[in-house]
């Protein structure tokens, strides 16, 4: 690999004139490595690419992005392994504000941003703009409200902020749990993308992806902590960007002629928007949603009385198996009625499960356009319409807007991306840092829209009205990785797939956008690679976030304050390893939808988080038994909505009492009730409650005003 940068070791200068110039050397070598390396995966892209045309299988083109890119980010954490307290915590606060910003993008972009946002667009057309605006808008929040305060207050994490700030055990201590909760939520859902993104690269099990994807995340986290972290999110933002861009630009030629997606998708939404109007008044749409509509009905009565249903079903399938048994039917009708009669649930709670899914599946099948909104419609309902119209545009409105606030507010208080501005030489820079992350996230951002447009268009009008027997191969491929991610079923059997007929999860847009474009299987290996980068980044961040809270803030600040350095890095370490184990096993278990995980992690930590640290930094009256208790009832009010709420969850904790919606918010927006909460509890607590003595002060006026 040649010279190490200067970046990765640990010589501290002694000056500011030193650190000035250091930091300047710094970034023109990193520079140059970034273009050479930016050159390097176009190329290897390129080489690929033509193995591929000249044979090379589709399974080792899968496994040599795999194998290569993870051989790319374990390099870099072999070459900035370190036993150094401030390197493995912080990057010896050397990072450049443009690579840091770089380093910032990528761990933001998560699966969730990566897979889940044009998935999502796609859904839920207009309305899947609220993840964009809130995620986006965060990071005005962050710039404004934190990072530059945080960064001049210094240490290692949050909860040495809110320890030092408000004093006393109980506010760093659930400074602890808020960040280990918020932050194992969310590497759940990443190390489920990579489980998905794996299987779909290699071929492999679901299960077996999962921990082959944990060998690249430990790999990197494990040796350096943020040292290699940044270092690889480096590298792995350049890998996403351009798998990223690499399909959406080639769908914006073939559909438009003009490369720049951005700037042309408008005009396909305007077709897509045609076509799904064609779709509505369709009598082969209409057939297929009149038989989804007597589908439901069915299950409707099944429901009612599910022992006797059962029972008869059973007897049914069992008659059905033996009449072609008797008739010496062909092996595969045999094998067909036997796969049925084993597919019947075993006994009525599960019948009444499978049924109650299926109910809701129907459902949603028998509406026009699968269920989903038409693509530019703004709110569902009509503000214009009937009184039911009304009300359904003010509850869809509001949710929108709810969703919008605590993805903003949930960007502000997320402890993996506030710690990255620990990581840069000064306050100016980490202002700076800020200003570079938003642009390189917007890049992508502002590319889901046109991506899900885009792809839309394909699927109506090239695979929408296609013989089943002539379906592209990609709808079997994604079919055999989980069926819950893409199925068809020909319900009118007329041979020819309708719109209604097809479902498809939001996760697999971007994947599958190489194959639906009709790209090279290279292109889908590189997207897959991509997805797979920012799920790796991501869930570095968030681990070490995790191991930082156990042993830095739990061990070392709490437990045995005398442990020495490397002690306290091998402790990290360790750590680490046995919470990504755990995070491993439990997104094998396939908890919920990524997207709701990770809205369900910015929900938790808004409610945690934000209160306390804003008034901890603009308001010197906020006192520790205030802030301990505002954290308390936010994050508790948010935790207990969405438990009685959502699905999963409710299913999980057994919960069989109806749903209760407060205004109609959804709660994927719990944070919203959560934050005003906390913000109450502490500005009341801490008007009744002794002011602290002067320490909190000072630490206010020294972090907000330095010169003073």
């Amino acid at each position: 690999m040649g010279r190490v940068p200067r970046s990765f070791r640990t010589a501290q200068p002694t000056s500011a004139t030193q650190r000035a110039a250091e930091q300047e050397g710094i970034g023109r070598e990193l520079n140059v490595l970034l273009a050479w390396f930016t050159l390097g995966v176009v190329g290897f892209i390129v080489l690929l690419g033509l193995l591929e045309f000249m044979g090379l299988s589709r399974r080792w083109i899968g496994m040599t992005f795999l194998m290569g890119t993870l051989a790319l980010y374990a390099t870099i954490g072999i070459l900035s392994r370190t036993t150094d307290a401030a390197e493995y915590y912080v990057a010896g606060r050397r990072v450049p504000a443009f690579h840091n910003g770089m380093a910032t993008g990528a761990d933001w972009m998560s699966a969730a941003s990566f897979i889940g946002v044009a998935g999502t667009l796609y859904l839920t057309g207009y309305n899947g703009l609220a993840f964009i605006i809130g995620w986006t808008g965060g990071y005005c929040l962050v710039a404004l409200l934190l990072a530059p305060y945080l960064r001049r207050f210094g240490q290692f994490t949050i909860a040495d902020f809110l320890g030092e700030r408000y004093g006393g055990v109980m506010p760093r201590l659930l400074g602890i749990a808020a960040a280990i909760l918020c932050s194992f939520v969310y590497v759940v859902a990443q190390i489920y993308g990579v489980g998905i993104v794996t299987a779909r690269l290699t071929g492999v099990d679901f299960e077996v992806g999962i921990f082959l994807g944990l060998g690249g995340i430990l790999v990197c986290s494990f040796l350096g902590g943020m040292r290699a972290v940044t270092w690889t999110q480096v590298a792995q933002y350049v890998i996403l960007m351009i798998a990223y861009l690499v399909p959406v630009v080639w769908l914006s030629v073939k559909q438009t002629g003009v490369p720049v997606p951005q700037a042309v998708y408008g005009y396909q939404l305007e077709k897509v928007s045609a076509m799904e109007q064609r779709l509505i008044d369709d009598p082969r749409e209409i057939e297929v949603r009149q038989a989804y509509a007597q589908l439901a009905e069915q299950l409707r009565q099944k429901l009612r009385d599910p022992g006797p249903a059962l029972r008869q079903e059973r007897r049914q399938a069992e008659q059905r198996l033996a009449t072609l048994q008797a008739s010496l039917a062909p092996a595969l009708e045999i094998a067909a009625a036997e796969k049925a009669l084993s597919g019947l649930p075993r006994d009525v709670p599960s019948a009444r499960a499978q049924w109650s899914q299926a109910l809701a599946q129907a459902e949603i099948k028998s509406r026009p356009l699968n269920g989903m909104p038409p693509h530019a419609q703004q709110f569902a309902g009509d503000p214009q319409g009937s009184a039911a119209e009304r009300s359904e545009f003010e509850l869809s409105r509001r949710n929108f807007l709810a969703l919008v606030f605590c993805l903003m507010v949930g960007t502000a208080a997320l402890p993996h991306i506030l710690i990255r501005y620990y990581t840069v030489p000064s306050v100016k820079q980490a202002r700076r840092s800020v200003a570079w992350s938003v642009l390189f996230i917007l890049l992508l951002y502002v590319t889901a829209p046109a991506l899900a447009v885009l792809v839309k268009y394909e699927v109506l009008s090239l695979v929408v009205g296609t013989e089943f027997s002539r379906l592209p191969e990609w709808v079997a491929a994604w079919n055999r990785v989980d069926p819950s991610l893409l199925s068809v079923t020909d319900i009118n059997r007329d041979g020819i797939l309708q719109f209604n007929e097809m479902t498809i999860g939001g996760d697999v847009i971007v994947l599958a956008a190489p194959a639906i474009a009709g790209l090279p299987y290279v292109v889908s290996a590189l997207v897959a690679a991509g997805a797979l980068a920012a799920a790796l980044s991501t869930a570095d961040g968030l681990l070490l976030t995790i191991s930082s809270a156990l042993s830095h803030d739990l061990y070392y600040k709490m437990i045995d304050p005398e442990a020495s350095t490397a002690r306290r890095v091998t402790i990290a370490k360790v750590l680490l390893l046995i919470v990504a184990l755990a995070a491993a096993y439990i997104a094998a278990q396939r908890p919920a939808d990524i997207l709701f995980l990770v809205s369900a992690a910015f929900s938790f930590a808004a409610a945690a988080f934000f209160p306390a640290l804003v008034l901890g930094i603009f308001w010197k009256r906020a006192t520790g038994l205030a802030a301990s208790l505002g954290m308390l009832c936010g994050l508790g009010l948010t935790m207990y909505y969405m438990a009685v709420n959502q699905p999963w969850l409710r299913s999980v904790l057994g919960i069989v009492r109806p749903v209760d919606l407060w205004w109609g918010i959804q709660p994927i927006s719990a944070g919203v009730f959560g934050v005003p909460l906390g913000f109450a509890v502490i500005v009341l607590v801490s008007l009744i409650a002794p002011e602290r003595p002067g320490a909190s002060r000072d630490l206010v006026e020294r972090i907000r005003y330095p010169s003073a």
